[in-house]
C-alpha cells in the first residue's frame, strides 16, 4: 500500500509514475486525496469538540462544586457528545473506504526501472551457460516423461482436471530431489532459515501481500471458510511478523520455505496448456527478506544471485531480465526474471522471479522495525523464487535427454537420487 502521506505531498509525482505501468490510476489517487482532506477536517472538527467538551466538563464539575445551576452547559455538552459520536461513524466510514481504495493501487516502479509496456520491452540484463548440443531432434518433457514412466498427464486429469501433474517413480523423486536440494542450498549456502507454513491462509495474509483485493478471482478459496490455497510460499512467510515491531539488530531476515503454490491461472486461455508449463498446481522454494530499507536494493541483487545459483549448479543455460513498468507485478517496486532455456520448447522459461517491494506489503502488513533514533519504521520485504517447480523440471528433462531416450541426473542432484546417475526406459 501507498504511504498516505506522499500522495497527499505528492500526487502528481505519483500519478505520473503509475503512468509508467499503463495504468489509468488517476480517478483512484484523486478519490484517496479526496478522502484524506475529508478525513483531516472530520479529525479537526472532532479534536476541537473534545477540547471544548473537556474544557466545559471543568466548568460543569466547578458549578456543581459551588452548588450553581450546571444544566445549560450539560445539555450543550450533550449535543457535542451526540457530534462527535456522528464524526467517529463517519470517519470509520471514510477509513474504511480509503483502505479499500487504497488497496486497489500497484506499487510505484523504482526510478531504474525501465518503462515500458510489456515483457517485450523487458531488457536483458545477462545470459549464464551455452544451450546444448543435440545429435538428434531433442523431445518435448512431456514425450521424455511419459516414455520413461515419470509422469502421467491423463491419469492426472482423471483425478482432477486439466492443468495437473502425476509424478510416478523416478519422476516424483526427482521432484522430491530438487526441493531438497533447493532447500539445502539456500539455508547451508546463502544464509537462510527454513520454515515451513501451512499452505491454507487467511484473508488478511492475503491481503498482506498484495494478493486481495485484486487478484481474487486468481485465487482458490474453501466453500465454507475465508481460507485460500497458498498461491506461493510468499504469502505465508512474509505475513510471519506481521503487527510486529522488530528490533534493528533482528535485521536483516532471512526465510526461505518450500510449499505447493495453487494458482487458477485466471485469463490464460489461449497459452501453453500442454504438459507441465502452465499448471493449477506446483511446487516452489520461495526467499523472502525482511531488510532496513538503505540496503533493500542490494539486497536484491544478492537474492537474484541466489537464485541465479541455483541453475549455474545444475549446468543449465538462462538469463535474466529486468521487468519493465508494464510488465511488474502489483506489489513489486523492481522485478528480475530469471528465464531458463528448454530446449524441447526452444524458448526461455521463467523460473524465478526476485522483487523488491520496498515497504508497499510491509505497509499492508503493519511490520516495522524500531530505529536507534526510537522511531518506528516500515521494513522492506523482498521475495524471490528459489526456485520454481515445475519449469524448472521442465529444463532438465530437455536438457539432459539423451539419444537413447534415457535422462542423464546433474551431478548435484545425484546423491538426493540415492545414486541414480540416469533414469532410463523400463
Amino acid at each position: 500500500m501507498l504511504d498516505i502521506k506522499l500522495i497527499r505531498e505528492k500526487p502528481d509525482f505519483v500519478r505520473e509514475r503509475l503512468a509508467t505501468r499503463g495504468r489509468g490510476d488517476d480517478a483512484r489517487i484523486a478519490e484517496i486525496a479526496a478522502l484524506d482532506e475529508h478525513r483531516r477536517k472530520l479529525v479537526v472538527e472532532s479534536d476541537g469538540l473534545k477540547a471544548e467538551r473537556n474544557k466545559v466538563s471543568k466548568e460543569i464539575g466547578a458549578l456543581k462544586s459551588k452548588g450553581q445551576d450546571a444544566n445549560g452547559p450539560m445539555t450543550a455538552m450533550k449535543q457535542v457528545g451526540e457530534r462527535i459520536g456522528a464524526i467517529d461513524a463517519e470517519m470509520a466510514g471514510v477509513d474504511a473506504k480509503l483502505l479499500d481504495v487504497a488497496l486497489m493501487v500497484p506499487n510505484l516502479p523504482h526510478e531504474s526501472v525501465k518503462v515500458g509496456k510489456d515483457s517485450a520491452d523487458n531488457p536483458e540484463m545477462r545470459r549464464w551457460g551455452e544451450a546444448p548440443k543435440f545429435a538428434f531432434t531433442p523431445k518435448a518433457h512431456w514425450d521424455i516423461g511419459e516414455q520413461l514412466g515419470m509422469l502421467d498427464f491423463t491419469r492426472a486429469t482423471k483425478i482432477s482436471g486439466s492443468g495437473f501433474i502425476l509424478y510416478k517413480g523416478a519422476g516424483a523423486r526427482l521432484e522430491r530431489a530438487l526441493i531438497n536440494f533447493l532447500l539445502d542450498l539456500h539455508t547451508r549456502e546463502h544464509g537462510f532459515t527454513e520454515v515451513f507454513p501451512p499452505f491454507l491462509i487467511n484473508r488478511n495474509a492475503m491481503i498482506g501481500t498484495g494478493q486481495l483485493p485484486k487478484f481474487e478471482e486468481d485465487m482458490y478459496r474453501l466453500r465454507d471458510e475465508e481460507m485460500y490455497l497458498a498461491p506461493t510460499a510468499e504469502v505465508p512467510v512474509a505475513n510471519i511478523h506481521r503487527e510486529e515491531i522488530l528490533r534493528e539488530d533482528q535485521l536483516p531476515i532471512y526465510y526461505c520455505a518450500y510449499t505447493p503454490c495453487f494458482r487458477r491461472e485466471a485469463g490464460a486461455a489461449g497459452k501453453q496448456t500442454r504438459g507441465m508449463i502452465r499448471v493449477h498446481q506446483f511446487d516452489k522454494v520461495e526467499m523472502i527478506k525482511f531488510v532496513k530499507p538503505e540496503t533493500s536494493y542490494d539486497e536484491l541483487e544478492k537474492m537474484t544471485a541466489c537464485a541465479e545459483k541455483v541453475l549455474q549448479l545444475l549446468g543449465l543455460r538462462y538469463r535474466v531480465v529486468l521487468l519493465c513498468t508494464g510488465d511488474m507485478g502489483f506489489a513489486s517496486a523492481k522485478t528480475y526474471d530469471i528465464e531458463v532455456w528448454a530446449p524441447g520448447q526452444n524458448a526461455y522459461l521463467e523460473v524465478s522471479s526476485c522483487s523488491n517491494c520496498e515497504d508497499f506489503q510491509a505497509r499492508r502488513a503493519n511490520i516495522r522495525f524500531k530505529g536507534a533514533d526510537g522511531k518506528n519504521r516500515f521494513v522492506h520485504i523482498l521475495n524471490g523464487s528459489g526456485t520454481a517447480l515445475a519449469r524448472l523440471y521442465v529444463a532438465l528433462l530437455e536438457t539432459y535427454q539423451q539419444a537413447d531416450g534415457s535422462v542423464k541426473i546433474p551431478e548435484p542432484l545425484v546423491s538426493y537420487m540415492g545414486g541414480l546417475k540416469e533414469i532410463r526406459p523400463a
